[in-house]
């Protein structure tokens, strides 16, 4: 492995770390039905074992290029909120997606409205990206919101297979260009 230097991203409350090997059991303790239900490929249950698994491909990822999965901490004691990842588009290699997720307890608190911009720019330029997608279940306000806010718009709607609930599903893709991006 070439031990690329892994951006870590700090925001006034949180510090967005590339995951590591201690984070298995708080990941899977983190993913519950309420998360779940939200993100189409975390499933639940959600086991140490899997979390480890998840760790490791999302660690050989980075270093390779292909993306980055951080572990979104409060900045003060470190404790481990949720996952927030950009990944290139193996079919675009120029385009990617952004994707986070929080444990229960952490939502509705702004967190994610505080990290996106943070995850939006480091994409653009980590992976060197022309565009960046995220997408939703239609129901999903929060995460549109918190989209909309970054200055993604609404690309389309599509359907998707949910590996976590083994079923396709609607989803909707916003996105920006690295030209209209202001994070």
């Amino acid at each position: 492995m070439t031990h690329r230097l892994f951006p870590v991203l700090e925001t006034t409350r949180l510090r967005l770390r590339l995951v590591v090997p201690e984070d298995a059991v708080v990941t899977a303790t983190l993913m519950t039905p309420e998360v779940s239900r939200w993100v189409a490929s975390w499933p639940v249950p959600f086991t140490v074992a899997m979390a480890q698994e998840r760790i490791a491909t999302a660690r050989a990822q980075a270093e390779s290029g292909e993306a980055i999965s951080f572990a979104v901490t409060l900045r003060g004691d470190g404790t481990v909120l949720g996952w927030a990842m950009a990944h290139r588009m193996p079919n675009d290699p120029r385009c990617g997606t952004i994707g986070y997720w929080l444990g229960e307890a952490h939502h509705r608190q702004g967190y994610l409205r505080e990290l996106a911009p943070a995850l939006l720019a480091t994409a653009f330029v980590w992976l060197d990206l022309d565009a960046v997608e995220a997408s939703a279940h239609p129901e999903n306000a929060a995460s549109f919101a918190v989209m909309r806010r970054c200055g993604l718009r609404f690309r389309r709607e599509a359907v998707i297979h949910a590996p976590a609930r083994s079923r396709d599903e609607a989803v909707h893709i916003y996105g920006i260009r690295r030209e209209e991006c202001h994070a």
